[in-house]
């Protein structure tokens, strides 16, 4: 009966430590990934606040162009 004894108690350790191990490797490869997700959102971020400021500037250049086709307008008559 004590063999049946530390036979368990090695199996509950080695389940135990196998849990505990596979968890923790589990848990590395999800934060490798939302880094990696992290990465890609900043770059995503980037590109959506260059694209407003883009088109900032074009409403500007196009504002301007409608100011100088008027003024020419204006010249001819």
């Amino acid at each position: 009966m004590e063999n049946e004894i530390i036979v368990a108690i090695c199996s509950l350790l080695g389940t135990a430590i196998g849990a505990y191990s596979g968890i923790r490797k589990s848990n590395e490869v999800v934060e490798h990934r939302l880094k990696e997700l992290e990465k890609k959102v900043d770059k995503h971020n980037q590109v959506i606040e260059r694209t407003y400021i883009l088109e900032e500037k074009m409403k500007v250049t196009n504002h301007r162009i409608d100011d100088l086709e008027e003024e020419m307008k204006e010249v001819k008559r």
